[in-house]
């Protein structure tokens, strides 16, 4: 399986996974059921959309977001390398509310409570849910590392949650003298965006080579392995020679502690300094899953791989990143996948619409430079156990200069057709 996605093509693609249903409306004078979405991103927004656009009215649809614009972490590195501007990555929630009547509140969920079904915000006001979708994306282990900590975060950006910290991480990037040394610490399994760091990599190099030729790039892994690792590791050869040290987990021990004023990282046997630093933590579940004991002691949520709905608090469900979704990777093309499965299941319960099996699937494209695209993704079934991969694809080493730019084409169209599948 090795498909290839325009713009039109995802737009047809976007509603795979949830089939027309009939829908049974509210009997006149009953109140509506109500859905409440905490987190406005790939999934959270996606799942109010579907079950708005899709429920017809028949249920009442709340999105609480904290913040009034969502950057995307897919293709936030094209910013951090100069290859798109902060706008064109960020989007606002103003066709959810006014094209499908979404109540849309600016405000950080702080608590739920499962047996009034209620989510409380900051400043004290309460929301009440027959259904309840958690979607907050990842949050930090800031105590992994000695003398790392959220403060820290602000002189030494992760840029795992786009915007101010990429930002911040662009900002320090131009900053940097020609000759400086881009260090950066990509984590442990499980995380975000499993290629991420290495195209961050990739086009740190890039913008480097461009701007400032004599810089290197040194990475510190936590791991001895990763993500499309031959198909990175081959074209910063033939792309950036001698520009990018990879160090992998068995090498220096990973990072232990963390020197701000000294800019220096120490492993277990060696210390690297950096003139720009990009120390990217270990993950684990968006702070309000774990308040709302949707976490289990891994830090991430199990769910019911045919409707998301959490395995430990009823009548909610986990999208995205938090949750525990086995096989498929944490990815925005996974959540919205996930959203629309997801959707059609909670219009089952509310609605008594029909619902089917669910279709998953994923994509992850990469830039290893301008025009040097790469893939890696699957289709996925749901089992009783988890949700299993069924076909997969990935690039190959050696492709030639077309395929690798059509690759990158079909990247730019499956994003202006995902946002648009998002936020409508």
């Amino acid at each position: 399986m090795n498909r290839k996605f325009t713009r039109r093509e995802f737009g047809m693609m976007a509603g795979a996974g949830v089939a027309a249903s009939t829908l049974a409306a509210p009997a006149i004078g009953q109140a509506k059921p109500k859905l409440v979405v905490v987190g406005g991103g790939p999934g959270g927004a996606t799942v109010a959309r579907y079950v708005a656009k899709d429920s017809k009215g028949a249920i009442d649809v709340t999105l609480i977001e904290a913040n009034a614009r969502h950057t995307t972490c897919f293709f936030s590195n094209l910013y951090i390398g100069g290859l798109r501007s902060f706008d064109s990555i960020t989007h606002g929630y103003d066709k959810l509310k006014s094209d499908y009547g979404i109540n849309v509140v600016q405000a950080f969920a702080i608590g739920v409570d499962a047996a009034r079904r209620t989510v409380t915000v900051a400043g004290g006001e309460t929301f009440s849910y027959d259904k309840l979708v958690v979607a907050p994306g990842i949050d930090f282990e800031y105590d992994a590392y000695e003398g790392y900590s959220k403060e820290v975060a602000e002189t030494f950006p992760h840029a795992w949650q786009a915007g101010p910290q990429s930002q911040i991480l662009r900002r320090q990037l131009e900053a940097m003298e020609d000759g400086g040394v881009f260090l950066i610490a990509p984590p442990p399994n499980p995380f975000r965006c499993p290629p991420g760091p290495y195209e961050r990599i990739s086009l740190v190099a890039q913008y480097l080579k461009q701007n400032k030729p004599r810089s290197k790039i040194i990475a510190v892994d936590a791991k001895d392995k990763f993500s499309k690792q031959a198909l990175f590791q081959e074209g910063w050869a033939r792309h950036y020679e001698g520009m990018i040290e990879w160090l992998p987990l068995n090498i220096t021990g990973g990072v232990k502690k963390v020197d701000v004023r000294g800019k220096t990282l120490h492993t277990g046997g060696e210390s690297f300094k950096g003139d720009v630093i990009n120390i990217i933590p270990p993950q684990r579940a968006g702070a309000i899953a774990l308040a709302a004991g949707l976490a289990n002691e891994s830090g991430w949520c199990p769910i019911d791989p045919f409707t998301m709905a959490s395995t430990r608090v009823p009548h909610a469900y986990v999208i995205g990143d938090s949750s525990i979704a086995a096989q498929m990777p944490k990815s925005g093309f996974s959540a919205n996948s996930q959203a629309k499965a997801c959707a059609m299941a909670i219009r089952a319960a509310l609605t008594g619409s029909r619902a089917f099996e669910p279709r998953y699937s994923n994509t992850c494209w990469s830039l290893i430079a301008n025009g040097d695209g790469v893939k890696v993704g699957a289709s996925y079934q749901a089992t009783k156990e988890k949700i299993a991969s069924t076909d997969t694809f990935i690039s190959k080493t050696g492709e030639d200069a077309a395929t690798r730019t059509a690759t990158a084409e079909e990247a730019e169209g499956w994003y202006a057709g995902i946002v648009a599948d998002i936020f409508g």
